[in-house]
């Protein structure tokens, strides 16, 4: 494969991990949204149903004096969730936490606002347990801080039931249920935020630590084969200076010696890199199914669980450019991938859509490229034209290498 080939395979894989990162990073981010939109909505949701149960019973004054509360305390949950999402997981890390108090106050007031306005203890205490569960506590403190809310909540909840407004509560049981539920909720929704926000800074250290490994083992293999090679050379270039006086034709088969063990040096670089620049088939495949559904495709894969075993050396460049035909050549509607161990050969089949091509599928030097790869090392390969499809199948012997 010439060099700029390589660099075009090489940088389509990358491409396709890179996606993959992309579109992890972007489930993490749709999850916090969804989860922030959700508690800021039954957040919403709740206050603004108790506002029109005071515009029902109440006066126009009480109302406005509610809604200000509503606003107010709204307005505080957004700026505690943008501040929860900022704040650093680790407790430890405290001179990089942001101060949360004066929005911890502002939710408090509101809440105490709007529970005077509507007459309603349960009103202001279910919603200042509401503002307290939006900030990120010290591990342990949330989950007794939600239980003491529950008790909390039940008492008061009891109290106004019976004693401060009975005949309220006879009319609308749902709606004081469904505030004295809202702190339990915030507080799960952001427990399972935190989870995922671990798991996604655990991913991220095991990439960083699985790179820092792979560059220790690169060092350490190119130590010991350069300091090998050098030592050897530096041992006949020695020999060639002794002997250069006495017996030049032996000093001149001594050098003769270093410049060979130079180029052998070259060649086992040349063969270490190319070994680390592999990509296991599994991974491969699953990039070029990626590059081909960022592309419109439909796709469908199936790998054998052994594949990691397949000669990658031989049936990548076969997968990179079979992805490049369908790209270049298919009816971009829909393609599949599988690879499968048969009778003592790998076999790789690529299909797609024919229909709409722009151009004849099957022709041009591509083909031809990889059946030369795999007939170097026994393989074969049959390109077909079932109806609308295109189909590539590719055999290489198992234990093949290119």
């Amino acid at each position: 494969m010439r060099r700029g080939d390589h660099d075009e395979c090489h940088g389509r894989t990358v491409a396709g991990v890179s996606s993959s990162t992309a579109a992890y990073a972007r489930d993490v981010r749709v999850t916090w949204w969804y989860t922030a939109s959700s508690i800021v909505f039954l957040h919403a949701f709740a206050a603004l149903l108790w506002s029109l149960a005071v515009f029902v019973d109440g006066s126009l004054a009480a109302l406005v004096f509610n809604l200000v509360g509503v606003a107010g305390s709204v307005a505080s949950a957004v700026l505690l969730l943008v501040h929860y999402r900022r704040e650093p997981l680790d407790d430890g890390d405290r001179d990089a936490r942001r101060p949360v108090w004066p929005l911890v106050a502002v939710g408090v007031v509101s809440a105490v606002v709007m529970g005077v306005s509507a007459g309603s203890p349960l009103l202001g205490v279910g919603f200042v347990a509401q503002t307290l569960c939006l900030v990120r506590w010290r591990g342990g403190v949330r989950l007794r801080l939600a239980v003491l809310s529950i008790a909390v909540i039940v008492v008061v909840w009891f109290i106004e039931a019976t004693r401060v407004n009975p005949q309220g509560y006879i009319a609308v049981f749902s709606l004081p249920f469904f505030v004295a539920l809202l702190p339990v909720l915030t507080a799960t929704s952001l427990w399972w935020w935190d989870i995922v926000r671990e798991l996604d800074r655990a991913r991220r250290a095991e990439g960083r630590l699985a790179a820092a490994q792979e560059r220790l083992r690169l060092a350490g293999d190119l130590h010991d084969l350069q300091g090998h090679h050098l030592q050897v050379i530096a041992l006949q270039l020695e020999l060639a200076e002794k002997m250069m006086g006495r017996d030049p034709d032996a000093a001149v088969e001594q050098v003769r010696a270093a410049r060979a063990s130079v180029d052998e040096a070259r060649r086992g670089t040349r063969d270490l890199a190319a070994r680390f620049r592999g990509v296991p088939l599994p991974d491969e495949l699953a990039n070029a199914a990626d590059l081909l559904r960022a592309a419109g495709l439909t796709v469908d894969l199936l790998v054998d669980t052994a594949a990691v075993d397949a000669p990658a050396d031989v049936l990548g460049p076969v997968v990179r450019e079979s992805t490049t035909n369908v790209l270049k050549h298919g009816g971009g509607v829909s393609a599949s991938l599988s690879l499968a161990r048969h009778e003592g050969a790998w076999v790789l089949v690529v299909e797609n859509d024919a229909r709409g091509a722009s151009s004849p599928v099957g022709d041009g030097a591509g083909l031809a490229g990889i059946a030369e790869r795999v007939g170097a090392v026994g393989g074969t390969m049959d390109a077909t034209r079932p109806g609308d499809l295109f189909r590539l199948t590719v055999r290489v012997p198992e234990g093949a290498s290119a």
